[in-house]
This record gives C-alpha cells, sequence and structure tokens, in this order.
C-alpha cells in the first residue's frame, strides 16, 4: 500500500508540501488531555495576534483553492475550519485521543491533517483530480459523487476518502475505537512549508509514540519522490 499525488497535482501545484506518518498499535485507550492543551494554547496565542484568516498557512491555501475554482470561505480547508471553531468555542470536542492529538496539532500549526484507517482503504491513497464517477460516503451517511476534475484522496475501488482536497474527510476511513494502523498526512502550501511540515512530522510521531507506546515512521513527498509506502 502506497500514498501519494498524481504527477498532474505535482505540476498544477508546485508549492505543495505533503508529509505522511504510518502508525501502528493504535487504541482509543491513552489520556491525551495534556498533551491537547500544550498545542491549544500554541493556537491562542497566535489567534491572539488575529483572526485564523490571516495566517500565512491558512492564505496559502485559500490562494490554492481559489485556483481551483472554489470559493475559499464556503469551503475551507480542515486547519481553518479547526481554527474557526476554536476560536469561537474555546477548544474542539473530544472524538478519539489520536484524532484529539491530530487536531490540536493541526490548531498549533495552522496545517490540515487527515487520518486514515488503513484497513477501509483498498490498496493506495491517492491525490488526484477526480473521474466524476467516485462514490463518498459522508458522515451523515449520505452517498455523494464527486464533480469531475475535484481533487480528492482516491483508493483502487473508486472510492473518495476525502474531498475538494483538505476540505472533508469520508466517513469510510475514519478512525474509530477499533482502529489500529493508520495514515497520517499533513499538506502545507505556504513559503515555509518544508521546515513547517517537517518540525509536525516530528512532533506527532514523538506524541503517538510517547502515548502509544508504539513506533512510527515517517516521510516527505516531492514532485521527485512523490510515493510514501506504507
Amino acid at each position: 500500500m502506497w500514498f501519494g499525488h498524481t504527477e498532474e497535482i505535482w505540476l498544477e501545484f508546485p508549492e505543495l508540501v505533503p508529509g505522511a506518518l504510518v502508525a501502528d498499535r493504535i487504541t482509543n485507550e491513552p489520556t491525551v488531555a495534556g498533551r491537547v492543551a500544550r498545542y491549544a494554547e500554541i493556537a491562542t496565542t497566535r489567534l491572539a495576534a488575529g483572526s485564523e484568516s490571516e495566517l500565512p498557512e491558512i492564505q496559502a491555501w485559500r490562494r490554492v483553492y481559489r485556483r481551483m475554482g472554489l470559493e475559499p470561505t464556503r469551503y475551507r480547508c480542515a486547519s481553518e475550519a479547526l481554527l474557526r471553531r476554536f476560536r469561537k468555542e474555546g477548544s474542539l470536542p473530544e472524538l478519539h485521543p489520536l484524532i484529539d492529538v491530530c487536531n490540536a496539532v493541526s490548531l498549533a500549526f495552522a496545517i490540515p491533517i487527515a487520518v486514515f484507517d488503513v484497513s477501509k482503504v483498498a490498496d493506495f491513497l491517492e491525490v488526484r483530480r477526480a473521474a466524476g464517477t467516485e462514490s463518498y460516503l459522508a458522515f451523515s451517511g449520505e452517498v455523494e459523487t464527486p464533480a469531475p476534475r475535484e481533487v480528492i484522496f482516491a483508493d483502487s475501488a473508486g472510492r473518495a476518502h476525502a474531498r475538494r482536497w483538505t476540505n472533508r474527510q469520508s466517513a469510510t476511513s475514519a478512525v474509530r475505537d477499533d482502529s489500529d494502523r493508520v495514515l497520517i498526512v499533513a499538506e502545507a502550501v505556504h513559503d515555509s512549508a518544508p521546515a513547517d511540515v517537517r518540525t509536525l512530522l516530528e512532533a506527532l510521531a514523538s506524541e503517538i509514540e510517547s502515548a502509544w507506546s508504539t513506533r512510527t515512521r515517517y516521510g516527505i513527498l516531492t514532485a521527485a519522490a512523490p510515493r510514501f509506502d506504507l
């Protein structure tokens, strides 16, 4: 199994810096409140200087969304949506220890993070333009069909595991209480993304290895080395 982006995506968005991390032996048992609080504090400090829309990481994703023909205030990248909710409510809901940690790290770095249950993905996960025939299972239970040319995360079975690139994940591969092996993807497009994504991956690896007593493996993808083998 592998994760990557098509050549078309790299050609259209050469500023892209994707990072991928794989971890095993993930459970719903660890207590992560302290870890979450540390990253939430970083986000609070950053938001004290202005709204999430002013952060360079978010502004860069907004520019990408405009280039994809999407209104960025209607379809927000995942990190902007999290920051917006956090700013308004002061916290995020507890979902699963791993998701809570990833959401908190996403807040601190203002970089979208997606987490996939590997057992629910067929053969590979590729970021590509949709053909218009793929199926997407929303958390509401509704099955949607992404429009042709929409950027999606797709597997070999024609399932879309995320829509509008970093906007919305599918219920199909969401991490649940019985999940074990996961793929975590962080993608950034701002100027300091190469350094920031590496720092983010190092932080995630440290938190996961400590909280779950497991080992992780991660890497940064490039146009010259576009695949991460799980």
